[in-house]
């Protein structure tokens, strides 16, 4: 008996095995590229303002304007998705990211880059959600969880290769462009690049994917619609929209993710002007620099990880990594570059497990049912931290001189979320297990 399990369970297996080689490298390496290009105009704060005048007022509305396309169109780029298809929304989206992101070398002015970096928002929106359903097309249930966390490590590998790719691309001189133009066209026209490979490399129905046998299709597509037949056969009222929009525990989600994404983007888009500070060095020994704190915080981040998973309370564990963030910013306040560096990084270790150690919270209280469309909703309105700490950290260097008071702000925003994390519930009798694909499901 034990035999026949085995044999019948072995072209499923392989089918997994060949989806994961097959498809995963690609939207690793996709959303590395998104993440680079959304972010590294950190890299380019004074060169923008000393070749076009942008100044840092400008600057830092210009990098928050990006998340109010991505928080604006996120819905109706999911709703075009099922329509269209995962495959063919993909590449369009990687084709109009790319263009946008390589038109960036041709701003001219504070409005041209306003509207630019809104556009780049509009680009990506559906990105995430749209990969999350590709994989619920492709994987069983049990293998779904494994994929996306591969897939969100992508975000930690980008903070790491960003500078000293950034850095690398600025030095580039010819053809009358400046290093920081090459930089935008050469980061573009990859993920122009990627758009076309993934045209070619993804398929929109298992039938289609030609490394896959007929026995694997079969058993393949039989195992998700089986499990997809489970869930839609399961009763039980479904938690309506209006009754989830007045549940305070959902407003308290979305107010400690907005906490942790200003601390993370403020960091992204101002650390490397911080680095500038210590003097006497190039673009390349920036993007250097710029790769050590998130080093630090990829360790950090599994390190929290198997602690709370040997000791279980969730938002123990997230109001310690949150005032570690918060004693980091507080330092970095210091008059010392070198120190207030230093103190990033050590800020770092707790804002970037905080984003992991948040999410289990809110899966673990939702209707497995809603869970997804709720964890979207957080995802919208907590990256909208994108545009405030950007923003609002270059209104204080335009007219202050000083982003001090932004950091004591986030460090101040930590301290309260690290609060407020234990007014967060969890609760037993949700209907049905929450799908692995859900775990880590933003970024």
């Amino acid at each position: 008996m034990t035999s026949v399990l085995t044999t019948a369970l072995d072209p499923l297996q392989s089918a997994v095995s060949k989806v994961k080689r097959n498809v995963l490298p690609l939207f690793l390496i996709m959303f590395i590229a998104n993440y680079i290009d959304r972010v590294n105009i950190g890299f380019v704060n004074a060169h923008l303002k000393t070749d076009l005048g942008i100044g840092a007022a400008a600057y830092g509305l210009g990098s928050g304007l990006f998340f109010i396309g991505y928080a604006l169109f996120e819905v109706p780029s999911n709703v075009l998705m099922q329509k269209f298809g995962a495959r063919a929304w993909l590449t369009r989206i990687m084709g109009t990211w790319g263009l946008v992101a390589a038109s960036m070398a041709f701003v001219w002015n504070d409005t041209s880059f306003y509207v630019l970096r809104f556009l780049l928002g509009v680009a990506e929106a559906g990105f995430f959600p749209g990969v999350v359903y590709y994989f619920t097309q492709w994987l069983p249930q049990k293998e779904r969880g494994k994929a996306v966390a591969i897939f969100l490590s992508g975000s930690a590998i980008a903070s790491v290769l960003s500078g000293p790719i950034t850095g690398s691309l600025l030095s580039i001189r010819g053809l009358g462009l400046q290093g920081w133009q090459w930089m935008f066209l050469i980061e573009g026209a990859f993920s122009i690049v990627l758009c076309v490979v993934s045209w070619l490399m993804l398929k929109s129905h298992i039938r289609d994917a030609h490394w896959l046998t007929a026995e694997e299709q079969r058993v393949l597509e039989q195992s998700i619609a089986a499990e997809q037949a489970e869930r839609e056969a399961k009763g039980g009222a479904r938690p309506t929209t209006m009754k989830l929009l007045k549940d305070p525990q959902i407003a308290l989600f979305c107010f400690l993710y907005f906490a942790i994404q200003l601390t993370i983007y403020a960091a992204t888009f101002w650390l490397p002007t911080i680095i500038r500070k210590m003097g006497g060095l190039s673009d390349f020994q920036v993007g250097m620099f710029n790769a050590i704190p998130w080093l630090i915080a990829i360790v950090a981040m599994y390190g929290f990880a198997l602690v709370s998973a040997k000791w279980r309370h969730q938002q123990a564990w997230l109001a310690v990594a949150l005032v570690i963030a918060a004693a980091g910013l507080f330092a970095s306040t210091s008059g010392n570059p070198v120190f207030s560096f230093v103190a990033i990084c050590f800020s770092a270790i707790g804002f970037k497990a905080a984003a992991s150690l948040f999410w289990p919270i809110p899966q673990a209280y939702l209707d497995a049912r809603v869970a997804a469309a709720v964890l979207a909703l957080i995802n919208s309105l907590g990256n909208l931290g994108g545009f405030f700490a950007p923003a609002t950290f270059g209104y204080l260097q335009q007219h202050t001189g000083s982003i001090t008071g932004g950091l004591y702000g986030l460090g101040v925003a930590s301290l309260l979320a690290a609060a407020a994390g234990f007014l967060t519930r969890t609760r037993r009798g949700n209907r049905g297990p929450l799908p692995d694909s859900l775990h880590g499901s933003a970024h």
